[in-house]
């Protein structure tokens, strides 16, 4: 019987087309997932005059949803690595699909709330699960690439989310929205459920699954034949089917989950200062419409080019310098901000700086994605990088009270310097990790799938 170490097949194999299309489809998970976390803040003004409510009567009903957020990304994360990361996925994806439909019939602000912190648990669940599941198709040097094209899907999504909104809200109202929110992402689970493979290393830790890995393998290109032997010589917990919290803290992960979970709550919590702020803060300076909104929009379209960027420059430098870099970039750059004064006479400068330091703080969030996928094995990446989430999401939390605190005492330069000190603290936890990303430019080495474990 032939023995196949799965994950050297994996890691030095080609980069195949039908790998890219199994990306695909896992971003459109994500795509899904950054829509519907973002139809609420769309729908507000709507809810507002249909339920003669002020804004504020909104405000606790905004933090449900991160704070469901930040409990799915841990269940989730669990989940996927007892369960699979495909099947967590995509019942992530039913869960925030039906509860999202389930909020069109909804008449009140308590009932919103326990819906939206609901749906959150699914939307949570959704992101560590994508993000283990992308690093698990692909080769080695593909994967911090992979990986981030996935997460970037998220403000994608939300982009597509202002895009409905503008169509269906004028014609329809919110009500139609949220149908088409929770529909869409339903029939789209139905499709993935049909023709999404399971991660390959999760099937090799199950002997009974062997004959799905082996068709896997078999349209990656690999000749495998019926009587193999699967193993992974590079797992870190041979043998373990149950992870935990207790696994990111031995002595061999402490620090490295120290360092993610210190980067993901102070990027998060940064980034999210941002996104809900920024229209609130260039309308208080002078600008007028529709230049705050168009602001936020080039920060995430900036950001979503500073992401893919990152992941490139990752696979030719690793992950410790260019991440180390680019936070120490959008420190400087924080701070310039902080003391430059606002002209709305003059706004290219401003949307210039938006675009840098958007796609700085994008860049960095998500390939840390990537970087929790690289930190822990096979057996307890799902919690790790769900557990990573579920911290940064007590940022995502906390983002507005911080922000307004910054405004409150400071105005505009308080405000930005928040950005500067958070990614000090970011750039302080990302030297503490010591299992960064290694280059992973150059040829691939051709992996025999016949040979001996370990070779």
């Amino acid at each position: 019987m032939k023995t196949v170490d799965v994950g050297q097949v994996l890691d030095e194999g080609r980069w195949s087309g039908y790998q890219k299309l199994l990306i695909l489809g896992t971003a459109l998970t994500i795509i899904l997932d950054g829509i519907d976390n973002q139809l609420l803040g769309n729908a507000v003004p709507s809810l507002m005059r249909d339920w003669s409510l002020p804004r504020g009567a909104f405000t606790t009903v905004l933090a449900l949803g991160p704070l469901g957020m930040m409990f799915g990304g841990a269940l989730g994360g669990m989940l996927g690595d007892r369960i699979g990361r495909r099947t967590a996925l995509l019942s992530s994806v039913l869960a925030f699909a039906a509860l999202t439909l389930a909020i069109a019939t909804v008449n009140g602000v308590m009932l919103l709330g326990i819906l939206r912190f609901l749906a959150g648990l699914g939307l949570g669940g959704a992101m560590p699960n994508a993000a283990a599941l992308a690093s698990e198709y692909v080769p080695r040097r593909q994967r911090p690439f992979a990986v981030t094209l996935t997460i970037v899907c998220i403000p994608l999504g939300g982009t597509l989310a202002a895009l409905l909104s503008a169509q269906i809200l004028p014609l329809y109202g919110w009500r139609a929205l949220f149908l088409v929110g929770g529909i869409i992402p339903i029939l789209l689970a139905l499709v993935l459920f049909k023709v999404l493979p399971e991660s390959p290393r999760f099937l090799a830790s199950r002997r009974e699954r062997w004959p799905e890995l082996i068709a896997m393998l078999r349209k990656l290109g690999h000749n495998v034949s019926k009587d193999v032997a699967f193993v992974e010589a590079g797992a870190g917990q041979k043998g373990k089917s149950k992870a935990s919290m207790r696994d990111l803290f031995v002595p061999n992960f402490r620090r490295d989950t120290i360092g993610l979970f210190g980067s993901f709550f102070f990027c998060l919590l940064v980034n999210y200062v941002g996104i809900l702020l920024i229209p609130v803060v260039l309308t208080g300076a002078g600008f007028a419409q529709p230049f705050p909104n168009n602001a936020l929009a080039v920060w995430n379209f900036g950001g979503v080019g500073g992401a893919i960027i990152g992941a490139l420059v990752i696979q030719r430098l690793g992950s410790r310098i260019t991440m180390l870099s680019m936070s120490a970039i959008s420190i400087i750059v924080a701070f310039a901000m902080a003391a430059m004064p606002f002209d709305p006479q003059s706004t290219f400068g401003v949307v210039v700086m938006f675009v840098v330091l958007g796609g700085l703080l994008n860049a960095v969030q998500t390939t840390m994605y990537a970087l929790a996928a690289n930190v822990y094995p096979t057996e307890i990446r799902g919690t790790g990088i769900g557990a990573a989430v579920a911290v940064g999401r007590i940022g995502n939390v906390l983002a507005s009270y911080v922000g307004n605190f910054a405004l409150d005492s400071g105005g505009a330069p308080a405000y930005f310097s928040t950005f500067g000190i958070g990614m000090i603290v970011v750039f302080a936890s990302l030297a503490l990790v010591r299992r960064h990303i290694d280059r992973t430019t150059g040829a691939p080495v051709a992996a025999k799938v016949g040979a001996p474990a370990g070779h």
